[in-house]
């Protein structure tokens, strides 16, 4: 009695794994143990320069405003949103 299954033909099929199936796959895998390297396309690496670059300009005009406005004594925080994340952050430390 022969099964197939997607294709594949009977039980001795199935179950037989050669030796030499097993000697190469040992090969690969000790030819695997060098370091793998991954390359970008300069495009992309292009992109990530400039999307990191437009994070600091952004943040370093807002520090310099927050620093012109407490040079200036005219820094105003929001008392209710700092004791909201102070609570938050205490909350979290427990």
């Amino acid at each position: 009695m022969s099964v197939e299954f997607f294709g594949i033909g009977g039980l001795g099929q199935i179950g037989s794994i050669k030796k030499g199936e097993k000697a190469q796959t040992e090969k690969k895998t000790g030819s695997m143990q060098e370091a793998d390297q991954v390359q970008f396309s300069s495009v992309l690496q292009d992109v990530h320069k400039a999307q990191a670059g437009a994070d600091n300009s952004g943040r370093a005009e807002k520090v310099a405003e927050l620093k012109a406005q407490i040079a200036n004594g005219s820094y105003e925080p929001d008392l209710n949103k700092v004791a909201s994340n102070l609570l938050q952050f205490l909350m979290e430390e427990k």
